[in-house]
């Protein structure tokens, strides 16, 4: 699936009430919703900049990975390189 900016109707980050990490929500035209926690966005944003600043990577590929040794209140599941 690749969504354009013409098919995006709306952008919502927010932290919502009650929680302590940001969830930003994709609407679509079509009125399908995408959310994604804090932890999905930061883990896009760190590869998007690599790539993008990188004098010559040019890919980098995430993987949902459970680890059962993590830093203190990491969570279990992470996306690793």
């Amino acid at each position: 699936m690749i969504i354009s900016n013409e098919e995006v109707k709306r952008v919502v980050v927010e932290s919502p009430a009650g929680h302590r990490h940001i969830r930003t929500t994709i609407v679509l035209q079509d009125g399908q919703e995408f959310t994604f926690q804090e932890a999905t966005i930061a883990n896009l944003l760190r590869a998007y900049i690599s790539v993008k600043t990188h004098p010559v990577h040019t890919t980098i590929c995430l993987s949902g990975q459970r680890l059962h040794k993590r830093k203190e209140d990491f969570a279990e599941w992470q996306l690793l390189e």
